[in-house]
């Protein structure tokens, strides 16, 4: 709990970022809500990627990217517009976010997510070409489309899914 309100900070950095690159509807102004955010920390969902700036010389560990890894099934995914790769057990990475201040920070998450779990999914919205290219860059497939069941509009996203045999 005490890296929620940098956790806050760096969820509106990820807004900012996005509007400013032409994807302004995916997390609008207001998403992640603030009670998903402290459910995904009281239920162990949370993964913070961090780093110790001073090293040695007792710098102040530092959030480079946090994200929301799902275990189990994705009720979102029961449903798709193409295939999954296949069906079995995966992990679900949601809510990613970087803060700003390392390169790839967010294909680092992704990274461990493969090596901790071997199959993984992640979906996108079609205007975060950002995320896109990360996934794609990682490996991972684009499998078709699925709605999320969550909200009533802009609900198409890319699916993605990569397993390592």
């Amino acid at each position: 709990m005490s890296d929620f309100p940098r956790m806050q900070q760096i969820y509106a950095h990820a807004r900012e970022m996005m509007a400013r690159n032409g994807n302004p509807t995916q997390w609008g102004s207001t998403f992640p809500r603030e009670e998903v955010v402290l459910d995904d920390i009281a239920c162990g969902r949370t993964m913070l990627l961090v780093d110790d700036e001073g090293g040695e010389h007792g710098g102040e560990e530092r959030i480079l990217a946090q994200f929301a890894l799902c275990t189990g099934a994705d009720p979102t995914y029961a449903t798709i517009d193409g295939a999954w790769l296949d069906d079995s057990p995966y992990v679900t990475i949601h809510r990613i976010a970087a803060s700003g201040v390392a390169r790839h920070a967010a294909r680092d998450c992704i990274r461990w997510a493969l090596e901790q779990y071997g199959n993984v999914r992640a979906d996108t919205h079609p205007n975060n070409k950002a995320m896109q290219h990360v996934l794609e860059t990682s490996g991972f497939a684009r499998c078709g489309l699925i709605q999320l069941i969550d909200r009533p509009t802009d609900t198409t996203r890319i699916a993605y899914q990569r397993h390592e045999w």
